[in-house]
């Protein structure tokens, strides 16, 4: 058969080019990539062969193989797994299935080594070969095929590759790396020796290189007489799962390195935890917080999840029923003997077991943060997970608490946006008489920080919790209390206050509003069903004019956009207009004898409260029209 040329998919061009020309330092990272590949295949078909021993029988025993060529400046990594039909390398080895490509590029700093341990985490692995080598060769036979179906795959990675079938014994893949002259280090088995044991010593099979073997002298015999070389294959990784080992036995690098290998991650981890449960439902489970968040962490289609063992047989990744989807960010895996070695994903939704291991893992992974709030290093995990933990006491109403507990927020006793308030410490600072939890929610921290809702509270020394990332009028709208308190925007038409307010400010409420009930009905019939009703203020000092929600809370402009942007159609607000008499600019509105100025003033005053609570108005220019009209009248 002839061998057919093919075109790389667009973004794979790309891609070879980047990694041929850009990635200059770190380069081991191909290694590391290769072998990791190579584990997979072998993990894949550890799997297939439980329900079909044949598939194994000529070979049974899993092993990969690195050899290196001095002589024809070779490097070939060899496994004895799944392999690839002629489909499938085409497929594969031509194409990337998911659109990881053009977001690996977008994620580029800059930074040679950091770009280049991105490669694992947007699963192109196989194309880090390119760092190192001119041309690649990649010789290949799934073990469901005859001899006559193996595959010959070959390219330079200048935007074409040829394919064919061709006849081979063994199943499983060899891929034959043409080195770089530049690259020559690399075909030294001390520098590979370095870089698998630095990357590779975790992998769950024996990683054999290629080395020369020493002998020594025979009795007799001179140690000077030069003599030719011997070479054999000589396992270089410990081959043991790391996890199945007891803690006490495993160094902090070990655990670290287990996890770069584990989640193509090039950063250590913040914390992790290695458990085993014996019982009922025995497990064991490594579970990882990463340092940084990944690049897909907000795209909730995406899968996330925990690598799955059975009886130490690998079983699948992204296994997402083990953990809920807000603590996606978590890395790691369960290994567990109570489940079957042909369970399939649909099974797992399914399985008593799964939720019982679900509910423990999710609890682990709670005391685990718990622990690490207690740290400096739960600001870094804030800064990059945060938004994604709130939307936890939603959808996990059974530890909403326990949640809440790790939330943090920017309030009013700091004037910076460090979010590091958590619920626990406003709890604990609580004014004697206070019942409630009041909080804000705004377009960013500066209009939270500068608004006029604020004012009363402020005056009265209370503490109130300030937020701006659209997760946050979502989460506060679904929850209610916390530690026994309940929570209150202060945008409500009703703060609470309740003991907090003596019977003195009572006194000069009241007599403020019988003293400006003429007021507020001329604003009432000015405004008209622009509002729902117009109050003298009671929360404004500084301030002319606010709008409140009647009720406990309003909907404020920002989860208006979030829901008209998902096609919800909302009818128009009404608001409560509340405004302050002792305020200059009401105390003109209130001298006004025209009726048609003073018309206008109560709609500027109207649209100022809506504009600092919205951020926008329905009509600006009709807004700056009657603004412009009292300003040179």
């Amino acid at each position: 058969m002839t061998a057919e040329v093919h075109g790389f998919q667009t973004e794979v061009a790309k891609l070879l080019n980047l990694l041929a020309n850009s990635l200059y330092s770190n380069k081991e990272v191909f290694l590391r990539e290769l072998i990791s590949n190579a584990s997979d295949a072998i993990d894949k078909l550890h799997f297939l062969s439980l329900t079909n021993p044949d598939l194994v029988k000529d070979d049974p025993t899993f092993k990969i193989r690195i050899k290196a060529d001095k002589e024809n400046k070779t490097i070939t990594i060899s496994d004895n797994g799944l392999g690839m039909t002629l489909a499938e390398a085409n497929e594969h080895l031509g194409t990337i299935a998911k659109s990881g490509t053009e977001d690996f590029l977008k994620h580029m700093t800059g930074d040679a080594q950091k770009d280049s341990q991105l490669i694992g985490q947007f699963g192109v692995g196989f194309y880090s070969a390119f760092i190192v080598a001119d041309k690649v060769t990649v010789l290949s036979r799934s073990a469901t095929v005859s001899a006559d179906e193996g595959v010959s795959w070959e390219s330079t990675g200048e935007g074409t590759f040829t394919s064919e079938n061709i006849h081979r014994d063994r199943r499983g893949t060899d891929i034959i790396l043409h080195i770089k002259d530049s690259e020559s280090e690399f075909l030294d088995s001390w520098r590979l020796r370095s870089a698998i044991t630095k990357y590779s010593d975790h992998i769950s099979v024996p990683v054999e290189l290629w080395e020369e073997k020493y002998e020594a002298p025979a009795e007799g015999e001179d140690a000077n007489t030069p003599k030719e070389p011997k070479f054999e294959y000589v396992q270089v990784n410990d081959a043991k799962a790391l996890w199945t080992r007891a803690p006490k036995e495993i160094k902090d690098e070990e655990y670290k390195e287990f996890y770069k290998h584990l989640s193509s991650d090039y950063q250590d981890p913040l914390t992790w935890a290695h458990n085993k449960v014996e019982g009922e439902l025995e497990y064991t489970s490594l579970l990882y917080i990463p340092r940084q968040a990944p690049w897909d962490l907000y795209t909730r289609d995406n899968k996330h999840g925990l690598k799955l063992f059975v009886h130490r047989v690998f079983i699948m990744d992204e296994a997402e029923q083990f953990l809920p989807a807000y603590l996606r960010f978590v890395k790691g895996l369960v290994d567990t003997n109570a489940l079957p070695l042909n369970v399939s994903r649909e099974l797992l939704q399914e399985s008593a077991v799964t939720r019982k291991l679900k509910k423990a893992l999710t609890k682990r992974v709670l005391n685990m943060l718990d622990k690490l709030s207690k740290t400096d290093d739960y600001k870094i995990f804030w800064q990059q997970f945060g938004n994604v933990l709130k939307e936890g006491p939603v959808e996990d109403y059974s530890n909403q608490e326990a949640v809440l507990k790790l939330l943090r927020f920017a309030s009013t006793t700091d004037e910076s946006a460090e979010q590091h308030v958590s619920l626990e410490d406003y709890v604990s600072r609580m004014k004697e008489k206070q019942q409630h939890i009041y909080y804000l929610t705004a377009d960013s921290y500066q209009a939270a920080v500068s608004s006029p809702y604020l004012e009363q509270l402020k005056s009265k020394g209370i503490e109130v919790l300030l937020m701006w990332e659209r997760v946050d009028e979502w989460l506060m709208g679904n929850v209610r209390e916390f530690d026994g308190k309940t929570f209150i925007s202060v945008t409500a038409s009703d703060l609470q206050l309740g003991d907090l307010q003596d019977s003195e400010e009572q006194k000069k409420q009241e007599e403020s509003v019988e003293q400006n009930k003429d007021l507020i009905e001329r604003f009432k019939q000015v405004l008209g069903d622009k509002v729902q009703d117009v109050k003298v203020s009671t929360r404004l000092i500084d301030s002319p004019s606010c709008v409140v929600g009647e009720g406990g809370r309003m909907m404020t402009a920002q989860m208006r956009r979030i829901m008209e942007a998902a096609g919800q159609k909302l009818p128009d607000e009404k608001y409560i207009l509340e405004i302050n008499p002792k305020h200059a600019l009401v105390e003109k509105a209130a001298a006004e004898t025209d009726n048609e100025r003073f018309a206008k003033w109560a709609e500027v005053i109207f649209a100022q409260a809506l504009l600092t609570d919205q951020g926008t108005l329905k009509d600006p220019s009709a807004f700056v029209k009657v603004l412009n009209s009292l300003l040179v009248g």
